[in-house]
């Protein structure tokens, strides 16, 4: 009788007797040893399927499969062998379905994710999951801006540097106040300079910090943020791009953004922990997509605007950007009265373009020379103020949607501008 006549024989008798597992394992060998590991593991699965814990099924599902083939393990009431731990006995009461996928652990991946795979809770403040800075800005670094910083005196800075004061009037040491204004203007440089101004350290959140594919973990997120503020007390939190955080509710069409909107104002209010001590800032370039929610009184209920650098603050700027590179006869003032509208990051990308040229006419000519008036002129030729279509964006906000008056002082600014 040929091999293969052998195998149909054996399948046929298998077929007529199912239960029969010596005889299924006796054809799933010869399967194996024909080369028909696909037939041989259809075999061996059920044979584990009724009885898991037989050895000689298992040892023919580790050769099918490619896997070395365990020695052999000893009985369930077998004493260990002298000197071998307890350990490496497997105990009378292991659930053998168990035992197997342990052996074919290098073969078959797990069906679920191993115990203590999820990583330690954050324990101290030197193990943080999120950064706490300490700013070394001060707000004499920061220039011009003189409302702004008058405001932040009146909110934050003035109450913590008299307590005695603070506790006669009942001034808390909380609150939330919101910085908007063009691009690239300084918000978020102002934000650590008061963190800096108050000895305070400096938490930072954006959107790429909270978010996460599963669900609750962006909730969480956000919950261990403020947590990690609320423990480094005095604490300058500054929420960056809020409109990303907390848009609208009405006009977002995602559950899951609704539900981190709905954190965020828990955490505002203090649901979660204590605020005291934890000065929330945030900023903005589209106040007008935040939600009306987080601007209720107790949570970011201050809003300042934070204008394009006057005619003395872009003189600081462009002295700042100018000052560790080799100049000559520049003229500053004819380049602060040439910039208008123009924001600190658009100054710092002015100066920037001035050297690119003027080491560019260097390299091209061998000669070295210094960076001159004619490379500022020729890079106000190329950059461009980014924020006058915010301009634009915010007069047809001061214009048609300023209920409450919210937006007040873009429209004096406006107005003084001859804008509106």
């Amino acid at each position: 009788m040929s091999f293969d006549a052998l195998i149909d024989s054996l399948s046929a008798a298998v077929d007529a007797r199912p239960e029969d597992l010596p005889l299924r394992l006796h054809l799933a060998t010869l399967l194996l040893d024909a080369g028909r590991g696909g037939e041989a593991i259809a075999h061996i699965g059920r044979a584990l399927a009724h009885d898991p814990g037989n050895d000689q099924a298992q040892a023919l599902m580790q050769r099918a499969l490619g896997a070395p083939v365990p020695p052999p393990r000893p009985a369930p009431d077998a004493t260990p062998a002298a000197g071998s731990s307890p350990a490496t006995a497997a105990p009378a009461g292991d659930d053998p379905l168990a035992a197997y996928e342990q052996e074919l652990a290098g073969v078959v991946p797990p069906r679920f994710a191993p115990a203590g795979d999820e990583p330690e809770p954050v324990a101290g403040d030197h193990d943080r999951a999120y950064d706490v800075e300490t700013s070394t800005v001060r707000l004499a670094d920061v220039g011009g801006m003189s409302a702004v910083k008058e405001r932040l005196e009146l909110a934050f800075l003035g109450p913590l540097r008299n307590p005695q004061l603070r506790k006669m009037y009942g001034k808390s040491l909380r609150g939330g106040l919101m910085l908007y204004g063009p691009p690239g203007c300084g918000k978020t440089f102002l934000a650590r300079a008061v963190a800096g101004e108050m000895g305070a350290k400096f938490v930072s959140l954006s959107i790429v910090d909270v978010l996460d594919m599963w669900m609750g973990n962006s909730e969480r997120n956000l919950h261990e943020l403020f947590q990690a503020a609320r423990r480094n007390a005095p604490c300058v939190f500054f929420l960056d791009e809020i409109d990303a955080l907390g848009h609208k509710r009405s006009q977002v069409s995602s559950s899951s953004m609704r539900t981190l909107g709905n954190q965020l104002l828990a955490e505002l209010d203090g649901m979660e922990g204590s605020n005291e001590g934890v000065f929330v800032l945030a900023a903005t370039n589209t106040p007008w997509d935040v939600d009306p929610a987080l601007r209720r009184p107790g949570r970011l209920d201050r809003v300042v605007l934070v204008l394009p650098p006057d005619a003395e603050a872009r003189a600081a700027i462009l002295e700042y950007h100018l000052r560790e590179r080799p100049i000559a006869g520049i003229d500053l003032r004819r380049v602060v009265a040439a910039t208008e509208d123009y924001s600190g990051a658009d100054l710092a990308h002015l100066c920037e373009t001035a050297a690119e040229f003027a080491m560019a006419d260097s390299v091209r000519t061998g000669e070295i020379r210094m960076i001159e008036q004619r490379d500022l002129d020729r890079a106000l030729t190329e950059v461009r103020p980014s924020t006058r279509p915010w301009l634009a964006t915010a007069r047809n906000v001061a214009m048609f949607a300023n209920e409450g008056g919210v937006y007040d002082d873009l429209v004096a600014y406006l107005k003084r501008r001859k804008l509106l």
